[in-house]
């Protein structure tokens, strides 16, 4: 082991030592901005987590101590070439340099105190327990002390993190008033508190309209409205396939609307121009039963990867859709899924997307369709609209 090799071994032994609460990597040569190792109590085990920052995403990794200094050592120095570590009693700043040197600053610290946080601390939402929101207690989300009921946290979880991605995509928006349509709205939660975030939150006119399946379940909505003074909340009994309006809705959204009934309402959405597309799709069987590949046969062979397979297929079939008609489009993680296993949202934000990126992405789900024998059913219904661009 030469010169350099032992000084690198023995930083390494050196930084472990100090036992740091935090490591964040910077200045990247990869595909990675940054990574961040962070102390925490996960499910009752002390771990680091690892944060990996792209342009749009980060992602998660939990590793146990000597993980994390295995992970740490394979991206420091070769892709990154700055570290940052924090501990209770030593802080270092470690530069690479080019010909394999390293530059490293010690600075003693004394008095810090350092809580090692878990991932089950409170989570602030815009919606918050104990806000006095009638309506919410009629629903049965908060009991009459305004707490949320133990069995609907999950359900709270998912329409609160629902309303921040409203909330973001709004942030910009200066109308006055605001039309939204809710396909497949079910028992009407995440309409109920898209009325009262839009209204009493934002201060914004809001014009919603729910639409559901369910006669008795559209009739409670109605009466809930009518009685709480949502004078511009609505409810329609109607199947999404078969929707028909005059107006045009400024977003559409759609929680866990059944299989093909999510691209009826993408359909819908793309052929009002409606300005915020926000989806969280269920139950994809379509093309669950016509997905097949003799080139890529490992990927429809074993029955649970394909079932994963064809839902994810179905969502990236339905973003390059939404990028064809003209809408900046990602697909977001939702939810964790300990909380939901229906974790992907599609988001798509109507702009002037050039002629090229649409082509593009029409050819892109084209060639997925084309590879895999797929038949689906929001290209089908969007090739008239693709004629008409």
């Amino acid at each position: 082991m030469d010169q350099k090799e032992t000084a690198y071994k023995e930083m390494f032994e050196e930084i472990e030592a100090s036992a740091p609460y935090k490591i964040v990597l910077s200045n990247s040569r990869c595909e990675y901005r940054k990574l961040v190792f962070q102390r925490k109590i996960i499910r009752g085990q002390n771990v680091y987590q690892l944060e990996k920052y792209t342009e749009k995403q980060v992602f998660h990794e939990n590793l146990s101590g000597p993980e994390a200094f295995v992970v740490l050592e394979q991206y420091f120095p070769a892709d990154f070439r700055q570290m940052n570590v924090f501990s209770v009693n030593r802080e270092y700043d470690v530069k690479a340099g080019k010909k394999g040197n390293f530059i490293i600053n010690r600075r003693e610290v004394s008095g810090k105190q350092i809580v090692i946080a878990g991932n089950n601390r409170e989570k602030r939402y815009l919606l918050e327990e104990g806000m006095d929101i009638p309506v919410f207690r009629e629903l049965g989300i908060f009991t009459g002390e305004g707490k949320v009921v133990s069995s609907m946290y999950d359900k709270f979880r998912q329409i609160n993190r629902f309303v921040e991605i409203v909330d973001s995509v709004l942030k910009d928006d200066h109308r006055d008033t605001i039309r939204i349509i809710d396909f497949g709205c079910g028992k009407s939660y995440l309409t109920f508190i898209l009325y009262y975030y839009i209204v009493e939150i934002r201060h914004m006119h809001a014009q919603i309209t729910g639409l559901d399946l369910k006669e008795p379940v559209i009739r409670k909505c109605n009466e809930l409205a009518r009685r709480f003074g949502y004078k511009n909340l609505n409810f329609e009994l109607g199947d999404i396939s078969g929707y028909q309006t005059d107006q045009k809705a400024d977003m559409v959204v759609t929680l866990h609307a059944c299989d093909v009934a999510t691209d009826y309402a993408l359909h819908h959405a793309i052929a009002m121009n409606a300005d915020y597309i926000l989806s969280v799709p269920c139950c994809q069987h379509e093309l669950n039963a016509q997905i097949s590949s003799g080139y890529l046969s490992a990927l429809t062979k074993y029955g649970i990867i394909k079932e994963r397979t064809a839902a994810l297929m179905t969502d990236a079939i339905r973003g390059c859709v939404l990028g064809s008609c003209g809408y900046k489009t990602d697909l977001l993680e939702f939810i964790d899924m300990e909380h939901s296993p229906k974790n992907i949202l599609i988001r798509g934000i109507r702009r002037n997307v050039p002629a090229e990126k649409r082509e593009e992405a029409r050819r892109e789900a084209q060639r997925l369709c084309q590879e895999f024998h797929l038949n689906q059913s929001l290209m089908r219904l969007t090739e008239e609209i693709w004629r008409k661009l």
